[in-house]
């Protein structure tokens, strides 16, 4: 497939590779994974590196698990013939470009660039922590899957920004979109409650995720716990599904 004539703006990276989606509505699919640097939040449970870096790691063929380093800030033309050639090597094997974090909307001028071309390859699914609404506005009409965190305060250590969460939700909303919560041992019913509302009123059609923490590999909430908060939600939004991190299970990135 011929690339687009490409932008000039470049994007601060960490990494790039092919891999099954663990999470959210797209569970199980194969994608290509951009993970962008920086990130205005800092919860408490996140493992992922978001500091800019000098190299990003781009995997040297699509699953191989071998990475090389290529300098930041990385140029579209770079990725979008890394993500053209690997979906002529494996046609039809890829579902979908994962654009995720960090929080990928903190360069929201250099996706507004790149978000276009890539879409040209493939479909884009956008993961986000949904507290960035003006950020992600211009970029709804070149995003086909949203996955939005609601961040509760009993996990992140923060106050839940409830307000631009629902302002995200109603933008999100206009695309194939779910809502993810993070839950543990500390998530209260009320927490869980109040996000299930805001979900059933601005996105009705959209999946409610409860994740349940993922703590050295395995899931750290117990099953009571995780029964109870999915029972609580789904009296108000009835489509409430209970789903950890897959990915850490079968050993992926």
């Amino acid at each position: 497939m011929p690339v687009p004539a490409m932008s000039q703006t470049n994007g601060q990276l960490i990494e790039v590779f092919s891999s099954i989606q663990g999470e959210g509505l797209l569970i199980g699919l194969r994608q290509i994974f951009v993970r962008f640097a920086l990130c205005n939040l800092a919860c408490r449970y996140c493992d992922t590196p978001v500091d800019v870096v000098d190299s990003c790691r781009v995997e040297t063929a699509p699953g191989s698990g071998s990475f090389l380093g290529v300098p930041n800030p990385i140029s579209l033309d770079v990725l979008a013939s890394t993500v053209s050639d690997w979906t002529g090597r494996l046609p039809g094997g890829h579902h979908s470009i994962s654009i995720t974090g960090g929080e990928p909307l903190m360069q929201d001028r250099v996706l507004q660039d790149w978000l276009p071309v890539l879409r040209n390859l493939l479909p884009i699914h956008l993961e986000t922590n949904g507290t960035l609404p003006d950020a992600f506005a211009p970029l709804v009409p070149h995003v086909d899957w949203v996955s939005m965190d609601i961040k509760l305060e009993s996990q992140t250590g923060e106050p839940t920004p409830w307000r631009v969460h629902e302002e995200f939700l109603a933008l999100a909303s206009e695309r194939g979109c779910c809502v993810k919560l993070v839950v543990g041992t500390e998530t209260t019913v009320e927490e869980v409650r109040q996000a299930a509302e805001l979900v059933h009123r601005k996105a009705p059609s959209a999946p409610l995720i409860l994740q349940p923490i993922t703590m050295a590999g395995q899931v750290g909430a117990a099953a009571t716990h995780l029964f109870r908060l999915q029972e609580q939600a789904a009296c108000i939004h009835s489509l409430v599904k209970v789903i950890p991190q897959t990915h850490a299970f079968l050993g992926l990135l």
